[in-house]
């Protein structure tokens, strides 16, 4: 069985997302807001990741919704809580969100601590400065 390549299967910043190896993590997945896999941590696999960055996308838009009833501006962090799991979503920048996945007797502030610490950098990462356009309105390259 071959193992799929190419762009749509690339993990280019799954180096950073090893960063968040703290006992009780399972994995770590950076996805757009739009819900596409933008990289993984070596502890879980592309199709796994694939998913979980959907879902983080569906608890994104949720999070906004609740937000605007309530009066909230700007959703930054959720934290889900299962009978054995903790979900952390945090925003990564301009369009991208950072999840964690943990067992519930985790360190929650050392975790959320790094999580902010690396949404910030992979924010300064992933942004692109403005183009701007040269004397003849072309962009410039």
């Amino acid at each position: 069985m071959s193992t799929p390549t190419g762009p749509a299967r690339a993990n280019k910043l799954g180096w950073a997302l090893d960063k968040l190896d703290i006992d009780g993590v399972h994995f770590a997945v950076l996805a757009s807001v739009d819900g596409l896999r933008m990289a993984h941590s070596d502890s879980t696999d592309v199709d796994d990741a694939e998913r979980f960055a959907a879902a983080l996308s569906g608890f994104r838009s949720l999070g906004s919704g609740i937000a605007t009833s309530v009066g909230g501006k700007g959703l930054r962090q959720l934290l889900l809580e299962f009978d054995n799991r903790f979900v952390f979503i945090t925003a990564a920048g301009e369009g991208a969100l950072l999840g964690v996945v943990a067992d519930t007797d985790v360190q929650v502030d050392l975790i959320t601590h790094r999580m902010n610490e690396l949404a910030e950098r992979l924010g300064r990462e992933l942004a692109a400065p403005t183009r701007q356009p040269d004397k003849d309105g072309d962009p410039q390259r």
